[in-house]
């Protein structure tokens, strides 16, 4: 394959299977767009800036990976950038079911869009944000599921109580 492909998601924070999919797609396509979604109806832990910033940090050895983020629908992001495939990564089962509803909603919507799925590591396999998270608040280690910077990101987070 190649070409250009959106990799959009949350990432608060980013984690390992994030960056396992992302070096992968890199791999595949010419250039990967990984997409931060600002969700104005959620209360993420990061800022979409901040996300941004720790996506950056991430993939800065990645010559052919670029942060961006978006607000609204993903298919009218990736018309705008004028990008033919979304790249998704699936943990599990209940992912699939999930992105396949997304994916069946994307082509309704477009039908020039077409979307990879990417079956993660499967030492990731268990890995979420939400879980990342959890574990974080409770001053526990995140080390083998995050990157230092975003480790310390959590840690500096967590330190002073949120409102």
């Amino acid at each position: 394959m190649t070409g250009i492909a959106i990799c959009p998601g949350s990432f608060d924070p980013v984690t390992y299977g994030h960056l396992d999919i992302i070096k992968r797609g890199a791999k595949i396509f010419d250039h990967v767009i990984v997409a931060v979604l600002h969700n104005s109806g959620k209360q993420p832990l990061f800022t979409v800036e901040e996300r941004v910033e720790l996506l950056k940090e991430t993939t800065k050895d990645i010559p052919n990976v670029t942060v961006d983020f978006f607000e609204g629908l993903l298919i009218d992001y990736v018309r705008k950038k004028n990008v033919g495939v979304v790249l998704r990564g699936l943990r599990a089962i209940s992912d699939y079911e999930y992105e396949l509803q997304i994916a069946s909603l994307n082509k309704n919507l477009d039908d020039n869009i077409e979307t990879c799925f990417m079956m993660t590591n499967n030492k990731y396999s268990f890995l979420s944000s939400s879980m990342v998270k959890e574990v974080a608040k409770y001053h526990s280690s995140v080390t083998d599921l995050v990157p230092d910077h975003v480790e310390a990101a959590l840690k500096e987070k967590f330190r002073t109580p949120q409102a």
